[in-house]
């Protein structure tokens, strides 16, 4: 479970007083404010022709987004292929709690990593609150 703050919380009441979907998965990820809501709550979260994520930037300033929260860590990949898209990465593996990311190319992995690591620390940090393994990209 993630660990929440106080900017988190704002961030979390916020959506619900605007779509009226609660969730408990709050995230920043490369600047961008990533809510983790039930797949069948999506479309309610989003709301017709997107006015509740366009309210939300326009509260916050910054980009939002809202994607299915993972069933468990046979939906890792599919949740982290949400969370970095536009990057794409070429399979990933889960040995010994540890969540291998295989880049496929060096301009794959560089977008991943970040500069200073930033975007690795923060992808490490999702995944050690939401499956509990730590991350490596290979």
């Amino acid at each position: 479970m993630s660990i929440l703050n106080l900017q988190t919380i704002r961030y979390l009441n916020l959506l619900d007083q605007t779509s009226r979907v609660q969730t408990r998965t709050c995230f920043i990820y490369n600047n961008t404010i990533f809510f983790a809501v039930p797949s069948y709550l999506v479309s309610r979260a989003i709301g017709p022709n997107s006015i509740n994520i366009r309210l939300l930037q326009e509260k916050l300033g910054k980009i939002i987004k809202i994607i299915r929260t993972a069933k468990g860590i046979n939906d890792a990949e599919r949740f982290i292929r949400d969370i970095i898209a536009p990057v794409t990465f070429k399979s990933l593996e889960i040995n010994d709690r540890i969540i291998f990311l295989n880049s496929g190319s060096m301009q794959n992995k560089a977008s991943l990593i970040g500069r200073d690591k930033r975007r690795l620390s923060e992808l490490s940090l999702i995944t050690r609150d939401i499956f509990n393994m730590d991350l490596k990209i290979v």
